[in-house]
């Protein structure tokens, strides 16, 4: 460009924080942006190896991940970089063109595809199929729910680490309703390994659909069908193969979904009938997960996006019936955790230092969300900030009253874009700041984090195959460097 040349500017639509800016300063500061972000993760990677250089004093193999170090290739490596390689070329093309009914069906498969091919880069046994067997895992209690009725009751007596047969580390860290999935499988015939892997796997990449839906219904079809191919790109991926947290995370997500479907409709029975699936899904997660209660924030998020409280009472209605049945066959959640509180200080939480993990588990969001999340949010946040600064500077009225003016009239579909990832970032902090999230986020916050790659929808168009390629490089450095704990 010669220095007589008018800057280029962007020719999709911009966050008001960005509009009017030169296409090369917003990109420079999107760059800037993911820079920072990686050198974030690895200061945190490189005080936590200084740290453990005489002792394990962060009882993590390699902070802030629980992984180890360990290069190493396997038989879902070409796989892998083929899906990730298909991706970057073709799919923000054919997220744009394909029918939306075609492009969730293609959005499933397609994470299918990336978080197997991930998976299977260790080993069909290391990778797949032993994943969930582990001693500390779900699958190495199923056999004590013989007798399924007093071994509900009689959950919480074996939480506490001093405690006769104390349950493993992941069904003392959950509720009962986690390792019972697990059992149902067993109980229909799909007991073992490969059968829950297979599950969680298929179970936890329908997040894709659910959150698809959801930007759809807030924030028009548009954005939607630009984040597709990075939410189903997600690095996250990597512990959705497998983690039963992936898992968790699809009940989430497709609670939120039902919700947002149930905040928008405008029949009485559709708002009903999708309410009170949004509360089972919602009673579910709080049994699946006691970090899930914060699901209550985005929740909140969509029905003030949506300007409704309509569902609520039937939300309310189908997690009181949830709650109500653990309740009648024994398990009190209240009981098991405050027992859980005890157990986590008897255990590794009391001796993690907050000092570190505090910013160590932010450091792993970078991972699971991936650098193009970071460039989006940043996107996100400006914004955020430029709305909140022009109700303050601008002129006539007072605040209250800009502010009461712009969410009275400003676009909804704008609005729910800044306010849905600022909620899932909210639930974070929070949960970072509780101290009982000391290490492993980069599973136990699935829930939230890959809600974040949909943030990358707001970067230029131009720019959505480079972004994808750096999400897929992420992973699949991630997956080849380290053999991670899941």
């Amino acid at each position: 460009m010669s220095p007589s040349s008018p800057p280029v500017y962007d020719t999709v639509p911009q966050p008001p924080g960005e509009t009017g800016r030169p296409v090369s300063s917003a990109r420079r500061r999107d760059v800037r942006a993911a820079a920072a972000a990686a050198l974030f993760f690895l200061v945190m990677a490189g005080i936590g190896a200084f740290m453990q250089r005489d002792s394990a004093v962060l009882r993590s193999p390699w902070p802030p991940l629980e992984a180890w170090w360990r290069p190493h290739a396997g038989p879902g490596t070409p796989l892998a970089v083929i899906v990730a390689v298909l991706v970057a070329g073709y799919g923000p093309g054919l997220a744009a063109r394909l029918p939306w009914r075609a492009l969730l069906w293609s959005g499933w498969g397609t994470a299918m595809a990336w978080t197997w091919s991930l998976a299977l880069v260790d080993g069909w046994r290391r990778g797949v199929a032993g994943r969930l067997t582990d001693s500390t895992e779900y699958l190495s209690q199923v056999w004590r729910f013989k007798h399924l009725g007093p071994t509900v009751r009689t959950f919480t007596d074996h939480i506490l680490i001093n405690s006769p047969d104390h349950w493993t580390t992941h069904v003392t860290g959950h509720p009962v309703g986690a390792v019972l999935t697990y059992v149902g499988l067993d109980r229909i015939g799909l007991g073992g390994g490969a059968f829950a892997a297979a599950f969680t796997i298929t179970a936890g990449t329908s997040l894709v659909v659910a959150v698809l839906l959801t930007l759809r219904l807030l924030t028009g079809e548009e954005r939607a069908r630009a984040a597709a191919p990075f939410v189903a790109l997600a690095p996250g991926a990597v512990w959705v193969g497998v983690s039963a947290d992936g898992y968790f995370a699809a009940v989430a997500a497709w609670a939120l979904a039902l919700l947002a479907i149930a905040a928008t409709r405008t029949s009485p029975w559709a708002t009903a009938a999708a309410g009170v699936g949004s509360g089972l899904l919602f009673g579910a997660a709080a049994y699946l997960s006691y970090g899930l209660v914060l699901l209550a924030v985005p929740g909140a998020v969509i029905l003030l996006c949506a300007r409704t409280a309509r569902p609520v009472p039937y939300v309310l209605l189908g997690a009181a019936a949830v709650a109500a049945a653990f309740t009648v066959a024994g398990f009190d959640w209240w009981e098991a955790y405050g027992l859980l509180k005890i157990r986590y200080y008897q255990g590794y939480g009391g001796v993690r230092p907050y000092s570190y993990w505090f910013f160590g588990d932010l450091a792993t969001v970078v991972v699971t969300a991936g650098l193009a999340s970071v460039a989006g949010l940043r996107r996100t946040l400006t914004d955020a900030a430029a709305v909140l600064r022009d109700r303050r500077t601008g002129t006539g009225g007072t605040r209250a009253g800009r502010l009461r003016e712009w969410w009275l009239h400003g676009d909804r579909q704008t609005i729910a874009g800044v306010l849905l990832p600022c909620g899932f970032l909210l639930v974070m902090l929070a949960a970072d700041l509780s101290g009982m999230s000391k290490a492993e986020t980069e599973r136990i916050w699935l829930p939230f984090t890959l809600w974040l790659p949909a943030t990358a929808a707001l970067l230029p168009r131009r720019d959505h195959r480079a972004w994808l390629a750096a999400q897929a490089a992420v992973a699949l450095l991630v997956n080849h460097l380290l053999l991670t704990g899941w």
